[in-house]
């Protein structure tokens, strides 16, 4: 019974380790404003410019810089955007597709 019991609570431990780790959608009443940079230079031949992204800190969404990074093969990199909904405005992040 203690083996079981001990196994109860792993398994609730996990679950809610798993459910905090799902990254949620986070919303905002006003979308933040366009933010406009100078992109550097490519550091080689064939880099994608990836932009910046927002990110939820717990209270708000911040900025974080664009880079440039390696191309994924047979993908394209798509933007992310902002989703404007019901509760307000959400960033949906940038992903290779």
């Amino acid at each position: 019974m203690k083996t079981l019991s001990k196994l109860g609570i792993l398994a609730a431990l996990a679950g809610s380790l798993f459910m905090s780790s799902c990254a949620g959608e986070y919303y905002v009443s006003n979308q933040p404003a366009e933010v406009y940079y100078t992109r550097p230079v490519a550091p080689y031949a064939g880099a994608v410019w990836i932009n910046g992204d927002w990110v939820w800190n717990g209270q708000s969404y911040v900025r974080r810089p664009g880079y440039w990074a390696r191309p994924r093969a047979g993908h394209v990199w798509v933007e992310g955007r902002w989703y404007h909904g019901p509760r307000g405005y959400a960033w949906h992040r940038g992903r290779w597709r």
